[in-house]
């Protein structure tokens, strides 16, 4: 029949092999650190480089008279596969260098990484070789922005097909573009994140940190990924310089990018006039002030409250998951509090995850104007969000996705729980997989990590980290029969 099409899996396995000849390039940053330091793990980085260029490159060799037709299910199941392929080869240096010996610890670890969800199962980071630490946040900063954005920025062969990659990866309800081609757009938004990154590891230098520090935390800042080369995290440095720098930087990486550009450009109208940026601040100054209030009265002086306030619900709100005071030692309603940031996430356009504040102002707005309608049952009464009429479809998909999130977490909650974890833990370790967060409630707080789960735990919140990077349904879908028939 004409019009219907199989599946290309050809130029699905020949654009992940050029995918993987990326990151064979990126693994020469840590190997030559590796060498820079003399430590142990510069051979898990040589095999590793080995390995996954000569994958890439067979790859590519029995692809090479691949058919170049590319439509949307193509995007989407390699959107889904580069993580999971890349988590796999992204893994090796840790089980080559002994630093986390179990392939189930060393999968998540990697997987934390590349989806910016931070939760780790290391011990003992400070006694990490550089090249590994180095790894660990390069592995953020690369899935931050997108893996797939990058390769449009400067990989101009993944043209073909570019606006169904990049649809089916850039987080958000619809990708926002500052250009009308897809390459440009992926090439500013790379930009704006480097030179972020490049701002934020100078400041934090010129403020005390190593120079290593600084680029690892950068990285980890700007990608909302939330690993330290610490293992007190942030509250190591004990220095309310380098925590409002990181606060300050947190919250960028929670806004859209695209507002931050305008904000270079110096159109501030169209920050001010973003509803989804007025409830984004509205959330931090809120939850920033009853928190402060509170640590206030528990006897801390008035500067800290304010600061370790700010942030936990900076990172916590930003699914960045960095560290200064452990919000399980507070008072339980501020306990509560922290616990309900975890399924909001940043803003649509951000390196953020969670659920994003524009499905939770959508689905506030949507119960309202329901309300609205039983009263006035007549009355034809659309949905605005910045002046712009909102159709039907784009709000049942936020509905929907609002209600696979909660049936998710649920599941989630069940199964952990059943692998042997109390409910509280459970709870926690979903949501802080699910929404990108990384630490959780219970036994997977801010002071303990995630190393005691079991294997089979570690790659069920493995899958919820991926589900939550790519939003749901960018994953979901390819297990649909339907995705698989002509």
């Amino acid at each position: 029949m004409q019009g219907i099409k199989l599946l290309n899996r050809k130029i699905v396995i020949r654009l992940l092999g050029q995918l993987l000849l990326l990151m064979s390039l990126f693994l020469l940053i840590p190997l030559t650190t590796s060498l820079i330091y003399g430590e142990s793990d510069t051979l898990s980085f040589i095999y590793t480089f080995l390995i996954t260029s000569a994958s890439g490159g067979l790859a590519l060799l029995f692809t090479r008279k691949a058919d170049k037709t590319f439509g949307k299910r193509e995007g989407y199941l390699i959107v889904s596969s580069v993580w999971i392929v890349f988590s796999l080869f992204g893994s090796l240096p840790y089980v080559l260098s002994n630093s986390i010996p179990d392939f189930a610890g060393a999968f998540f670890e990697t997987m934390s990484g590349f989806t910016t969800t931070g939760a780790s199962v290391l011990n003992n980071i400070e006694e990490m070789p550089h090249g590994i630490l180095l790894w660990r946040s390069m592995s953020q900063w690369m899935g931050g922005m997108g893996i797939i954005v990058l390769s449009l920025a400067i990989l101009p062969f993944l043209g073909v097909g570019g606006i169904q990659l990049f649809s089916a990866e850039v987080p958000g309800l619809t990708p926002d573009k500052m250009h009308p081609r897809v390459k440009e757009t992926a090439q500013r938004l790379w930009m704006l994140y480097v030179g972020f990154t490049i701002l934020e590891t100078v400041i934090l230098w010129l403020g005390g940190m190593t120079f290593f520090d600084a680029v690892n935390h950068a990285f980890a800042t700007m990608a909302t990924g939330g690993y330290s080369t610490k293992q007190a995290s942030i509250a190591y440095y004990n220095s309310p310089f380098i925590q409002y720098t990181i606060s300050a930087f947190m919250f960028i990486a929670g806004v859209n990018f695209t507002l931050s550009y305008f904000a270079l450009k110096t159109q501030f109208t169209k920050i001010w006039k973003n509803e989804e940026f007025k409830t984004y601040l509205g959330l931090t100054l809120i939850y920033t002030a009853i928190i402060a209030v509170r640590l206030y009265f528990t006897g801390l002086d008035a500067e800290q409250a304010f600061r370790d306030s700010l942030f936990q619900v900076t990172s916590i709100l930003t699914t960045t998951g960095f560290a200064t005071a452990d919000y399980l030692l507070w008072p339980p309603m501020l306990t509560a509090l922290i616990f309900t940031l975890m399924f909001i996430g940043g803003s649509s356009g951000s390196t953020g995850g969670g659920t994003k504040v524009i499905r939770v102002l959508l689905t506030v707005k949507n119960c309202y104007f329901e309300l609205k309608r039983l009263i006035h049952p007549r009355a034809v009464i659309p949905m605005r969000i910045n002046n712009k009429v909102v159709p039907q479809a784009l709000v049942n998909n936020v509905l929907a996705f609002i209600v696979f999130y909660m049936l998710i977490f649920f599941i989630g909650t069940i199964i952990m729980a059943g692998l042997g974890l109390d409910v509280e833990s459970a709870m926690g370790a979903v949501i802080a997989t699910l929404g990108n967060i990384g630490p959780g409630i219970g036994s997977v707080g801010p002071s303990e990590n995630f190393a005691p789960i079991v294997p089979a735990g570690k790659w069920l919140l493995s899958f919820l980290m991926l589900l939550g990077r790519l939003e749901l349904f960018t994953v979901l879908i390819i297990f649909a029969p339907t995705f698989w028939k002509k």
